[in-house]
C-alpha cells in the first residue's frame, strides 16, 4: 500500500510538471490569434500530448506488471526516479517562464493584466537608485517591529506595509501640508478602520502621532480599501491613496465604467495613478533585502528571473 501510494504521487507529480512545462512552452511559442501559424499548431500539439500520455500510461502499466514480479518496490522506485529526473529537467529548462505562460493560458485576460502590472513593478524597481533604496531601508529599521506587528494584526504582507510607508513619508514622519500625519501620512480615516485599529491595539481611540498607532491605523485602512476593491491589490492601494476625495475610487470607477486598474488609469490624469507601482516597487526592495541581505541589480546575470520568481509582495 505504501509503495502504491508513493508510485501514484510520483507519477502524478511527473505528469503535472510535464503538462505545465509543455503547455507553457507551447503557449509561448505559438502565442497569437491567427489560425495557421498559431491556433492550429497549438491544437495539434495538445492532441499529440494527449496521445503521448495515453501511450505512456499503457507502457507504464505493462512495465509495472513486469517490475512488480521482480520486486514489489521497483515500480515505486522507478516512479520516484522519473519524478526526480523530470523535476530536474524542468528546473534546468527555465521552468519559471513555462509556468508564467501556463498561468496566462489558464488565467486568460485577468492573468495577462496581472503579468503586465507586475512587470511595471519590476521595471520601476530596476529604475530606482540602489543607494536611495538602501537609505530607505536603513531609515525604516527603528519602525520595523511596529510595522510588522500592524501587518500581522491585519493579515497583510509586512513588506507591502513597508512599501506604503516608504511611498508616503520616506520614513521621515512629519505633518504634511495636506494634513497627513506620521509614517503613513494618515488623513481621513474610515470609521470602521479606526475602530478596528483601536480594538487590535487595545485602546479606545488610536493616537495618530504615535508611530505604532499610526501603523495600525494605516494597516486597518488599507485592509478596508482592499475589501472594498475585492482584494485587488492595485485598486486597493490606489483607493488608500485617494481616500474619500472625489467620492472615492469606487465612485470614480462607476462614473467612468472602469472595471480594473488598467481601465481606470487613463482617467486619473489629476490623481496618482502611479502610486501602486511606486509602493510595490519599494515593497519589492524590502522583500529582496530581507531575503538576500542586499538589493540585487535587476539587469545583472539571472537576477531578473530570480526576482520575478520571488514575486511582488501582496500578490
Amino acid at each position: 500500500m505504501v509503495f502504491t501510494s508513493l508510485e501514484i504521487c510520483c507519477l502524478s507529480l511527473s505528469a503535472m510538471t510535464a503538462i505545465v512545462v509543455l503547455l507553457g512552452h507551447a503557449a509561448g511559442r505559438f502565442s497569437g490569434a491567427r489560425f495557421f501559424p498559431h491556433l492550429l499548431p497549438f491544437t495539434l500539439g495538445v492532441s499529440g500530448l494527449i496521445v503521448a500520455a495515453a501511450l505512456l500510461l499503457l507502457g507504464w502499466l505493462r512495465a509495472r506488471r513486469w517490475l512488480g514480479q521482480k520486486a514489489p518496490f521497483l515500480p515505486a522506485a522507478l516512479a520516484l526516479v522519473l519524478a526526480l529526473v523530470i523535476g530536474g529537467f524542468a528546473l534546468k529548462g527555465n521552468f519559471y517562464f513555462a509556468f508564467s505562460q501556463f498561468r496566462i493560458l489558464v488565467g486568460g485576460k485577468e492573468e495577462a493584466a496581472r503579468v503586465t502590472l507586475t512587470h511595471q513593478v519590476f521595471a520601476a524597481y530596476r529604475r530606482q537608485d540602489a543607494a536611495q533604496l538602501q537609505q530607505l531601508i536603513d531609515r525604516a529599521k527603528p519602525y520595523d517591529q511596529d510595522i510588522d506587528a500592524a501587518a500581522a494584526a491585519f493579515d497583510l504582507d509586512p513588506d507591502l506595509l513597508h512599501g506604503v510607508a516608504a511611498a508616503e513619508s520616506s520614513f521621515l514622519p512629519r505633518d504634511s501640508k495636506d494634513g497627513g500625519q506620521g509614517l503613513f501620512q494618515i488623513t481621513q480615516i474610515p470609521e470602521p478602520a479606526m475602530r478596528q485599529a483601536g480594538e487590535r491595539l487595545g485602546v479606545d481611540r488610536p493616537v495618530i502621532v504615535n508611530h505604532r498607532h499610526n501603523g495600525f491605523v494605516a494597516a486597518a485602512t488599507l485592509k478596508h480599501y482592499l475589501k472594498q476593491m475585492n482584494n485587488d491589490l492595485f485598486l486597493g492601494l490606489l483607493a488608500y491613496n485617494i481616500g474619500p476625495k472625489n467620492g472615492g475610487l469606487r465612485f470614480i470607477m462607476q462614473q467612468y465604467g472602469a472595471t480594473d486598474f488598467i481601465t481606470i488609469q487613463p482617467y486619473l490624469q489629476q490623481l496618482p495613478r502611479d502610486y501602486p507601482i511606486r509602493v510595490l516597487s519599494q515593497a519589492l526592495a524590502f522583500r529582496l533585502h530581507r531575503l538576500e541581505g542586499k538589493l540585487p541589480a535587476y539587469e545583472e546575470g539571472l537576477n531578473a528571473v530570480r526576482i520575478q520568481h520571488i514575486g511582488v509582495p501582496g500578490l
